[in-house]
């Protein structure tokens, strides 16, 4: 049995290809914002100059675009030669004059309402041939970019189904694509989101032509026979008989002139209990290295072995060089949902600062066995506070429950990389970090890195999981629901409303038995489907819900089979007061600046404010945050992202807070910025809906007046 793989680089890895044909294959500068986060690199970064500290005081909004649907929308729209691209929540996909704000196409019907949150679309362009790849659902589309319009010859009339080349236990299985696919010549890489418990899809990542549609390459995240890494799962763990995932869903980051691919992937299914997959379990967690063009894996490092804590890493990596001992060396960095910043050589694969494999609780759940060692960065100091470090001082003072609070805690495990439990552990940074899938921003050139971060604590509880035959005293619909629905939403079917999980017992009164069917095959925003569902169990489970099923034998409509595991999570439950605010001391957001060539931090301040708070003279707490920064050449770093509605520049060198305004609502997103005619823009996606804020329909742009 191999014990564990930390890094492995192969042979001949300096790859060195020939021209190629997108045209954003620079860093974004210049006029546009031609791909997801700016460019090829991830780094959130724009060359352009008009904009600057001195003046960014008197930015004001130059147009807005209203969306024909309204909800949360994370999307980072690309311009190109003064054409906006971007995404409503519906997972439309539309087309704007980048000066004007005014519309030149929109494709997709939002009646359907497309299962599945967007970040944004891919751009790709051959002389004429001019493309928009656009993922909803499991299926992925090319439109013309001129007019929208579907692109016949491409796939089966213009799309093509994400599963193709997934073996066919994947056929069935929940998935969908919301983050943009990575260009390389004229392949388009595409990141999947799956299930992630143990019916999750295998989580293989996946080459297509972009022309044709044609599927190019394979790279098994988890391992078949005879290849690297397979030692590290139960024998025919690829079969996914018990497990899956170890997908990327968070999207890619290329070095076109190298030729190499970097892709962050998530944990393996089930979440929050392993014990069907013992080993250390490659290529999840890992930051993979590979040869765009064959898929070859080059290098690879395990940031997070049999991961029971759901630490995907959320966001592509940032493509930067940094200065050591003189030298320039390129660097690719990886921030992680543990507060960790990764950072590597780019070609090698060998961190630039060691990471320690410092060891691990073993006790755990029967049947589960923890990995006795888990990596730990000695530099960068992590930038958001962990689980063993906190105390009872640490329960917020401004908690009405504090003392309630503080004997919650004492409770509580919370050992560095503590398993889960059924008394509880604290997860912090929680379930979504940390960095989120916003990401980092970066000067590429100067070696410093923008991570905003969330210092929010979950608490997981596990507990024992029903049997078969314990769910036979039950009816159809209900025995449905207990099997997928109940971690969510509760045995009660209340939801946490809090944590973001709304309450199922009325559901009748909001909304009709057609939208409920469509909502369990395909999801919606946060939420999977379960398309594995029969016409009957999904009949059965709508009328539990509404009130009205019929009392009949269970075995009438048995359950679609999933691997049984003897427990189960409770839920993701946030640590909180009883006013609905964090219940460990602030700060519980945050903005950091980090010098990836010393490893030590430029600035770190409180992200976000806290209405309620505020008025009562308490100094800026933060907030939770999702979306991410932008940086520019001159010297400016706008984000929005706070739950408090703000969209915020700063002055990236010193984080001193230069301007801020109300948007129409909370932008969960990443802004783009960019020149036309002469006048720089920076836009932003508006959709609150998320963090309990209102829904918003809009993209905002502004300009210097």
């Amino acid at each position: 049995m191999v014990r564990f793989f930390v890094l492995c680089v192969a042979v001949g890895s300096v790859l060195i290809f020939g021209a190629y044909r997108f045209n954003g294959d620079k860093k974004a500068s210049g006029n546009d914002w031609p791909e997801y986060l700016g460019g090829p690199d991830r780094n959130h970064y724009s060359t352009l100059t008009q904009i600057n500290p001195e003046n960014v005081k008197n930015l004001k909004v130059a147009w807005s675009y209203s969306m024909p649907d309204s909800g949360q929308t994370q999307a980072n729209p690309i311009i190109v030669d003064g054409i906006l691209y971007g995404v409503t929540p519906a997972v439309q996909a539309f087309a704007l004059d980048a000066a004007t704000g005014k519309q030149i196409w929109i494709f997709g019907d939002k009646s359907k309402n497309s299962s599945n949150t967007s970040r944004g679309l891919t751009y790709w362009r051959d002389g004429d041939d001019i493309r928009i790849m656009h993922a909803m659902g499991a299926f992925l589309y090319a439109l013309d970019a001129k007019t929208g319009k579907i692109i016949e010859s491409f796939g089966d009339k213009g799309k093509i189904d994400l599963r193709t080349g997934l073996p066919d236990v994947a056929k069935n299985k929940y998935m969908v694509s919301n983050t943009p696919g990575t260009i390389f010549e004229d392949l388009i890489i595409m990141p999947i989101r799956l299930s992630e418990d143990s019916d999750a899809a295998p989580g293989d990542l996946r080459a297509f032509n972009v022309r044709t549609g044609k599927l190019e390459w394979t790279f098994h995240t988890i391992p078949y026979p005879g290849e690297f890494g397979y030692e590290t799962f139960p024998p025919d763990a690829y079969k996914n008989t018990f497990t899956g995932a170890a997908n990327n869903w968070s999207g890619t980051a290329i070095d076109r002139q190298r030729g190499i691919l970097y892709v962050p992937t998530g944990s393996a299914g089930y979440d929050f209990y392993g014990a069907k997959r013992k080993g250390a379990n490659l290529f999840a967690n890992c930051l993979l290295a590979l040869d765009a063009r064959t898929g070859k894996r080059l290098w690879h490092y395990q940031t997070m072995h049999h991961d029971i804590w759901d630490r995907d890493l959320p966001a592509p990596p940032n493509l930067i060089t940094v200065t050591k001992n003189g030298q320039k060396i390129d660097a690719v960095a990886q921030v992680s949902k543990q507060g960790y910043v990764f950072i590597f050589d780019r070609v090698t694969g060998k961190p630039l600062f060691p990471i320690k494999e410092v060891t691990a609780p073993s006790n755990a759940l029967p049947g589960e066995f923890p990995w006795p060692t888990q990596p730990v960065p000695t530099k960068p100091a992590a930038y958001a506070r962990q689980a063993y470090t906190l105390t009872e001082k640490d329960i917020s003072i401004h908690a009405p429950d504090h003392d309630s609070l503080v004997i919650k805690f004492k409770g509580y495990k919370k050992a560095l990389f503590a398993a889960p439990s059924k008394e509880g552990t604290i997860i912090m940074p929680g379930f979504d970090g940390g960095a989120e899938w916003g990401g980092a921003a970066a000067d590429p050139d100067e070696g410093i890195l923008y991570v905003n971060s969330n210092e929010m604590a979950w608490i997981l509880t596990m507990q024992d999981k029903p049997r078969e035959s314990q769910l036979s005293s039950l009816s159809p619909g209900e025995k449905t629901y207990t099997t997928y629905c109940v971690t969510c939403h509760g045995p009660q079917r209340k939801g946490n409303a809090k944590s973001g999980y709304p309450c199922l017992v009325d559901i009748g009164q909001r909304r009709d038995r057609a939208f409920v069917n469509q909502l369990i095959t395909t999801g919606k925003g946060m939420m999977p489907g379960f398309p594995m569902l029969t016409a009957k169990e999904k009949h059965s489970l709508i009328a539990f819900l509404f009130g009205d099923e019929k009392v009949e034998a269970a075995s009438a409509v048995p359950v679609s089979k999933k691997t049984y595991l003897p427990f189960e999570s409770t839920g993701y439950n946030k640590f909180l007061d009883a006013n609905g605010l964090p219940a460990i001391s602030p700060p519980w957001g945050t903005l950091n600046a980090i010098n990836l060539n010393t490893g030590e931090y430029l600035w770190k301040i409180p992200f976000g404010e806290v209405a309620s708070l505020k008025a009562k003279g308490v100094p800026t707490t933060g907030t939770e945050n999702y979306g991410g920064p932008v940086v520019t050449a001159s010297g400016l770093l706008f984000i929005a992202a706070t739950k408090d509605g703000m969209f915020r520049a700063f002055d990236k060198k010193t984080g001193k807070l230069l301007w801020e305004t109300v948007l129409p609502a909370a932008a969960f997103a990443t802004p783009s910025t960019y020149e036309v005619n002469g006048k720089q823009f920076v836009v932003i996606a508006c959709g609150g809906s998320k963090l309990g804020t209102r829904k918003g329909n809009q993209y905002v742009a502004f300009a210097l007046e």
